[in-house]
């Protein structure tokens, strides 16, 4: 870039110096008498159109195999066609090989949820031939993980929110023991034994026996059987997850993120645990260098399209409904939830008619 300034610099002060000389030299006619039109200047024409929004290359946007990676492309797919009346294209694609592509040829142009840190290497060396770059985050939250209850656990008892509260009542989260019972990720993810450093930290492996299910399918199965027995728990998941909207769960408060801490709850043999909150998970919008270059609208656009987790969660529950596609459930969000998206194409979100008053 250095050098990219200083040739237009010289060739500044060339152009400079060249157009001094001219000056000495060259001939001036007079002006044209009052009411004459001037000669037409040479070149001159109707003015050049504004360059299209979308610059003139497809936009192909990568839809990974997860679904809510595939419903932020669809979204993303129909409002940048009927909002900046953009040629794009959606493909199918995976972390490594989108990374990749990007980073050699400039598509897909963009990848709607790429998980970063699952590809640091492939990231790292796209970044540093400026060939991606992070438009912003695809959520309006950045921390995925996080310890959960039920929501009629949170409205008997507001307190277990919280840490000290989850103190108070340990036994009424549990089977009759006087103990509490905590339901961790499966045994063999790493999120096992952070959540076991996680509860020594907060003090609560005095008062909460953990549960590692043998797989996804068992968490799932223990969370599904709780809440149908209504039984207060007190769990881990992830966001975004279709299981968290179709069962209403509230977060639990931990402490603010301290990344010294955290690592060593991800360590097995961590001497000390410290409180702290879960990390936030590096995922971005990546867009290919030359839409920022040939395309600044889209480009900013994806700057400010951030999904609540909380309407994401809803959309991955409707596709599990019958008849439900990624496309079915994208078409629904875009009619029905302009306040959310309306504001990512520069749109002011509209007002609802108020209701006529009554004759």
């Amino acid at each position: 870039m250095t050098k990219l300034f200083g040739y237009i610099s010289v060739l500044v002060v060339a152009l400079v110096m060249a157009s001094a000389a001219a000056q000495e030299s060259i001939q001036t006619l007079e002006p044209p008498a009052e009411g004459v039109a001037p000669d037409a200047v040479i070149g001159e024409g109707p003015p050049a159109p504004p360059p299209p929004p979308c610059g003139t290359q497809q936009v192909a946007i990568a839809r990974m195999a997860w679904p809510s990676s595939a419903i932020l492309a669809e979204i993303h797919s129909r409002l940048l066609t009927a909002n900046y009346l953009c040629n794009v294209a959606v493909q199918e694609g995976d972390l490594a090989a989108t990374g990749s592509a990007m980073g050699a040829t400039g598509q897909p142009a963009v990848a709607p949820e790429l998980w970063i840190g699952r590809i640091a290497d492939i990231w790292n060396a796209a970044m540093k031939g400026q060939k991606v770059r992070q438009a912003g985050t695809p959520y309006a939250e950045t921390v995925f993980e996080g310890w959960f209850v039920p929501e009629y656990a949170a409205t008997q008892w507001p307190e277990v929110t919280t840490i000290e509260g989850l103190k108070a009542h340990a036994a009424d989260f549990g089977d009759g023991n006087g103990r509490g019972k905590f339901i961790s990720c499966p045994i063999d993810w790493g999120c096992a034994v952070v959540n076991r450093n996680m509860l020594r930290a907060y003090g609560l492996d005095q008062s909460f026996d953990i549960v590692e299910p043998a797989n996804r399918f068992e968490l799932d199965a223990l969370i599904a059987e709780a809440v149908g027995r209504r039984e207060p728990i007190l769990f881990y998941y992830w966001q975004p997850n279709a299981v968290l909207a179709q069962f209403a769960f509230k977060p639990v408060a931990l402490a603010a993120y301290d990344r010294e801490a955290f690592l060593c709850l991800g360590r097995a043999a961590c001497a000390s645990p410290a409180p702290t909150g879960f990390a936030p998970d590096p995922v971005v919008i990546a867009l290919a260098e030359w839409v920022y270059l040939d395309a600044p609208q889209v480009a900013a656009y994806f700057g400010r399209a951030r999904m609540p987790f909380e309407e994401m969660n809803r959309m991955l529950q409707q596709l599990g409904e019958a008849g439900e596609t990624v496309e079915t459930v994208a078409d629904r969000f875009v009619a029905e939830r302009g306040e959310i998206w309306r504001p990512w194409v520069g749109l002011p979100v509209e007002q609802p008619v108020p209701a006529a008053p009554a004759q």
